[in-house]
């Protein structure tokens, strides 16, 4: 007796069932020690899941994820954590996705964190600081330098057909210098 013929009609082989798929969004969240960093509200081990509520959330869960995202990694628009460098490039990730339905809201994000300069202003005035152990002006650096390193994305969304994003991109490229 024959079995019936296992081969897909588009030639690629199934994925095995524990297998992630190949498209599918934020699949380094677990590469990131959560647990062990800071966000504005302790320990920055939520972090994952509000991405994952943005990512694959209606308008409404996304919209109210990215809100409290944006307390706990840029309080105010403008004072960054130790947990935002590490956020920054699924936040991108996120931007690019078209299925994400607060894209503009999420550039607009980026444009904060690539602004802050909180830290920095504070430690200009109050040197000491920059003595403590855990150094925010440090963490508001290396935020800024994880926008700026994925600037070549900006070409793409500032094509984007929906002129909210366009727009939001552009300002981000601006205050980016590119």
């Amino acid at each position: 007796m024959r079995s019936a013929s296992t081969e897909h009609p588009s030639g690629e082989r199934p994925q095995r069932p524990d297998a992630p798929a190949r498209n599918t969004p934020l699949t380094a969240l677990d590469r990131v020690p959560w647990g062990d960093i800071q966000d504005s509200t302790g320990s920055a081990a939520a972090i994952p899941q509000l991405l994952t509520g943005i990512a694959g959330g209606d308008a409404d869960a996304a919209r109210s994820a990215l809100d409290d995202l944006r307390k706990r990694i840029c309080q105010f628009g403008f004072v960054v954590e130790q947990a935002t460098a590490a956020t920054v490039p699924f936040l991108w990730e996120l931007a690019k996705l078209p299925q994400v339905t607060c894209r503009a809201q999420i550039i607009r994000l980026l444009k904060n964190i690539a602004d802050a300069r909180q830290w920095e202003s504070t430690a200009a005035v109050y040197p000491k600081l920059l003595n403590h152990r855990e150094n925010p002006v440090v963490w508001e650096r290396a935020a800024r330098q994880a926008v700026r390193s994925r600037r070549g994305e900006l070409g793409r969304l500032m094509a984007d057909e929906d002129g909210e994003i366009a727009r939001a991109t552009t300002e981000l490229a601006r205050s980016l210098g590119a």
